[in-house]
């Protein structure tokens, strides 16, 4: 391999692990809204495709981590993912062991990185042969996982009545766009309606302080205040076998290992599952808190990895709620990638192997270090000195001038029509991962009715 393009991927895993460590510590940053944007404009940059993967494999490793320490620290969800450790990481804190939280959850992340990535590429090397047909069937797996991912969900009903009116939606604005001629009938507008699934809970916030009695309700006459423990600086052990013990390792590293199998399945919901399943073996409170932590920390990273990792390698399409949403700039990003032409079949299988475990070595490593031993202080800046407001603005004016680039002004009202609806149906119970499959899969149902 070229040694400068050796040299770029090490500088863009350093680079994503630097800038993914700041963002995951700002509370409320959904994965997929501060993963896709960016890496689409990586990947619109025109750099190598090795260097891509490379760039999002340690973006996802070091965000899913340091995502969890708002959570774990003062009690504010960092992400999706890390949502289901509020009330464990409540217990630890109430008991003294804030420290010991965070370091557990840092070990998690490492055993679900050792442990996905390897059996990933295991995996998708063994579906591989048949990818052809696995793809011609894509139309209705797309279908019957939008249908399984709102069984999972709490809105069941409401989640199933409204894949169809949702598919509509896109496809209509699809169709508007060719009769109109913004653009060819043969390019199919993805990326953007992605990206209006993604912002839309916050379009929604946002849209509703012009309403003057919202935005009077929302005021408040004092600071909030938020309390962050104090740490001492001494140096600890940061071997994980002496910071956790067999009875929470163990089991973090088997869910782990088969929630690698079922990366079609949405990685909120393999957490909540097999986190709370592994902690209910507990009957000490603290204990089960520690052990849920651990887990859960580890299948955050194992859900991700083992969806981006099989997708890109073995498909080349987005099957998996993790491609379909934060890694949906691997699979289109025209004019640079389209579904016929992405990441999948640009990389030979040394040069994923070598892509995914650079970056995913890279950014566990760094990840690991600053999470045990500056994980409190780092909340701190970030809370105090990062303007919360200024980050989603800058993402939301991303997603607008991408609206602009993929169909043109018509298409800024159209990505906000379409965040406007999913983020209030994302509101009432229907997530993010159904309403991704119903955007892959709406051509496919819109095409019964023909």
């Amino acid at each position: 391999m070229d040694f400068q393009l050796l040299i770029q991927m090490v500088i863009v895993a350093l680079g994503a692990t630097f800038l993914y460590t700041l963002i995951g510590f700002i509370p409320g940053t959904d994965e997929t809204a501060v993963l896709m944007p960016i890496t689409l404009a990586v990947v619109l940059s025109g750099v190598h495709p090795i260097v891509v993967l490379t760039f999002f494999i340690a973006a996802i490793v070091s965000l899913n981590l340091m995502n969890a320490m708002p959570t774990l620290v003062v009690g504010l969800p960092g992400g999706v993912l890390s949502t289901p450790m509020i009330g464990h990481s409540m217990t630890l804190k109430k008991e003294g062991l804030t420290h010991q939280n965070i370091k557990k959850s840092a070990v998690g992340a490492l055993i679900g990185v050792l442990v996905s990535v390897p059996i990933s590429l295991l995996v998708a090397n063994l579906i591989a042969p048949y990818a052809e047909v696995i793809k011609s069937y894509s139309g209705w797996l797309f279908v019957v996982g939008a249908i399984f991912l709102s069984l999972m969900s709490k809105a069941k009903s409401l989640s199933l009545f409204m894949i169809l009116p949702l598919a509509l939606l896109f496809q209509s604005l699809r169709t508007l766009y060719w009769d109109l001629n913004i653009v060819p009938a043969d390019k199919n507008i993805t990326t953007s309606f992605f990206l209006g699934i993604t912002v839309g809970p916050l379009l929604v916030n946002l849209l509703s302080f012009l309403i003057r009695s919202t935005r009077e309700a929302a005021e408040k006459d004092e600071m909030a205040e938020t309390w962050i423990p104090v740490i001492d600086g001494k140096r600890e052990t940061m071997n994980p076998f002496k910071i956790a013990a067999k009875e929470e390792t163990i089991p973090a590293a088997i869910v782990a290992f088969f929630s690698t199998f079922i990366f079609v399945l949405s990685p909120v919901g393999i957490i909540i599952l097999f986190g709370e399943l592994v902690g209910k073996r507990e009957k000490d409170p603290v204990k089960r808190a520690s052990t849920s932590i651990v887990t859960m920390s580890a299948l955050a990273q194992s859900t991700y990895l083992s969806g981006i990792i099989i997708c890109v390698v073995a498909l080349g399409i987005p099957l998996s709620p993790a491609a379909i949403g934060p890694g949906g700039a691997l699979f289109t990003a025209p004019p640079v990638l389209t579904l016929e032409a992405n990441i999948h079949h640009a990389l030979s299988m040394g040069e994923f192997t070598l892509a995914i475990f650079l970056g995913a070595l890279i950014a566990i490593s760094l990840a690991y270090f600053l999470a045990i031993r500056y994980a409190t202080r780092i909340t701190a800046l970030v809370l105090t000195k990062v303007p919360h407001e200024a980050i989603l603005g800058l993402f939301i004016a991303l997603v607008l001038l991408l609206s602009y680039m993929d169909a043109g002004l018509l298409n800024v009202f159209g990505v906000m029509l379409i965040g406007f609806v999913a983020g209030s149906l994302n509101r009432l119970g229907m997530n993010y991962g159904i309403q991704f499959m119903t955007l892959y899969a709406a051509p496919f149902i819109i095409s019964w009715f023909a």
